[in-house]
């Protein structure tokens, strides 16, 4: 339990309820988001208040975590991560739910439509599919002669399951040989490391989720002590050392999340709340990394850059 404010007037007073899969403090449970709620004239301690739970990777405490806020009156819970999501839609019918990061929303049955969502969920997602489709095509790009890429993904988690699939589908047009080592928990890595070792792959995907995201370190090590490419979703991965990155601006979803949360405080119902896509993708490069790796990067591709990392 985290981030928990108490009113100091007797003007009315708004619960938010932050549920994420991953660690306290961070992204959605970080202060970025509270900050984000004061850009809209909210005052934590004074018109509103914070009930925040993170499972730091203990999936199964999330039920139990939406049945807490529940309890707290919420008027509102926001959620990180595909999981997290399925919790608070199944544990909170009655209480508005904005989700972020859930995948595609629509594949997974989250909701009806991008455009009429219906229940009481809304949020700010993304079309794996396409975003897939997109990492590989960049991968291709900045390395002409991959042939093969193993895919790194949370077997447990369907939103992840699909982006896994979508990779496959854009991996056979491309002319490139899937290698599927999909995890259930932090041991695997390692029997995932030891097949990629005897059967070393081009290139590497890791498809990011709390369990990946969690052990994105021992991935980065693995393929710079192998000297494998590897592509990521997210722009802290290439700080950390990846090689590259493409996704969404995890910040500006934030904020958009953090609109629609502002909205159903206001009144509106997240039914009549189309889902948002990303506005905002970055592409991210580390030219320390790729020379470790005897790579150099096209110029198409550090041009097109948003972050690059000397």
């Amino acid at each position: 339990m985290f981030g928990v404010a108490s009113a100091q007037t007797p003007s009315k007073v708004y619960r938010v309820g932050l549920l994420c899969s991953g660690t306290p403090n961070r992204g959605l449970c970080g202060s970025d988001v509270v900050q984000d709620f004061a850009n809209r004239g909210y005052q934590p301690g004074v018109n509103l208040t914070f009930e925040g739970r993170a499972a730091q990777g203990k999936l199964d405490r999330l039920p139990q975590f939406v049945t807490d806020l529940v309890a707290s009156r919420v008027d509102v819970i926001m959620t990180a991560g595909f999981l997290a999501a399925v919790a608070a839609k199944q544990g909170a019918p009655d209480t508005p739910v904005v989700v972020v990061g859930a995948g595609d929303p629509v594949a997974t049955h989250l909701v009806a439509s991008l455009s009429r969502p219906g229940g009481n969920l809304t949020g700010v997602s993304e079309i794996a599919s396409e975003l897939s489709a997109k990492r590989l095509q960049l991968l291709k790009e900045a390395i002409p002669t991959v042939r093969s890429v193993a895919v790194l993904w949370n077997a447990d988690d369907l939103a992840m399951t699909l982006r896994y699939r979508a990779a496959e589908v854009e991996n056979s047009k491309l002319g490139i040989r899937t290698i599927p080592l999909g995890v259930h928990a932090p041991n695997d890595f390692d029997v995932a490391f030891a097949e990629m070792t005897r059967n070393p792959p081009d290139a590497i995907l890791m498809v990011t989720d709390v369990l990946t995201n969690l052990n994105r370190g021992r991935v980065i090590e693995f393929a710079a002590a192998h000297k494998i490419p590897a592509i990521y979703e997210y722009d802290w991965n290439v700080v950390d050392g990846g090689l590259m990155a493409y996704g969404p601006d995890m910040n500006a979803m934030y904020d958009r999340a953090v609109g629609l949360a502002d909205r159903i405080l206001k009144g509106s119902k997240p039914a009549e709340l189309p889902l948002e896509l990303p506005t905002r993708l970055r592409l991210s490069v580390n030219l320390r990394t790729a020379k470790a790796l005897g790579l150099e990067f096209p110029e198409s591709i550090v041009l097109r850059a948003d972050d690059v990392i000397e």
